[in-house]
């Protein structure tokens, strides 16, 4: 993760715990993998790969299901463990900046290479296989909410999603996932919309 020193491998065990809680479902080490694979077959598309990466370590580090707040709290925490690692301070604040991010991936500018790989990583699941586990397992970390609320916020989510013109940002992650992603999140809202 950031290297090979006790502070490294401590911070590597926290992050690897915080993603292992018992309350998670979709935003697992599974999902953790899932982005830093991504990132892999997308790297050569970013300006600092590494600090892309460890983004993607940090990005739902803190997780509680409540959109922003657990981007800032992660984003914080990278703050807080990534100067023990020797990670110099540029390269921190780049990571905290590409987590907070990843709360609204909408909001990404057109020249925002690190972002860009970084949010379509994260993106990844909506144009591959398992979409339909995706989504069980969203839901079930959000079965705290009742069903007519979830559906109403779900659906507000996949509206935004899909109005943008292009949800994916590099040209590779495009060919990969653009068009089953929509697929997949048009058929989500339209079983969201005839549910009872």
């Amino acid at each position: 993760m950031a290297g090979e020193s006790p502070a490294a491998e401590a911070v590597g065990a926290e992050l690897v715990a915080r993603w292992s809680e018992p309350h998670r479902r979709y935003h697992t080490l599974t999902h953790l993998a899932a982005v830093l694979a991504a990132v892999d077959r997308l790297a050569d598309q970013a300006g600092d790969p590494h600090a892309v990466r460890l983004a993607a370590w940090f990005h739902d580090a803190v997780y509680d299901g409540r959109p922003g707040w657990d981007e800032e709290r992660s984003a914080q925490l990278a703050q807080s463990r990534l100067p023990r690692c020797g990670v110099p301070p540029a390269r921190i604040a780049e990571v905290a900046r590409l987590v907070r991010l990843t709360a609204a991936h909408d909001t990404l500018t057109g020249t925002d290479r690190d972002g860009a790989v970084l949010c379509d990583a994260d993106l990844a699941v909506l144009g591959g296989d398992g979409y339909e586990e995706y989504a069980a397992a969203i839901r079930q970390e959000y079965a705290h909410v009742p069903d007519d609320l979830f559906r109403q916020g779900r659906a507000q989510v996949l509206r935004r999603l899909l109005a943008v013109p292009e949800l994916f940002r590099t040209p590779l992650a495009r060919e990969l996932w653009e068009e089953r992603a929509r697929a997949h999140m048009n058929a989500e809202l339209t079983t969201l919309q005839q549910a009872p």
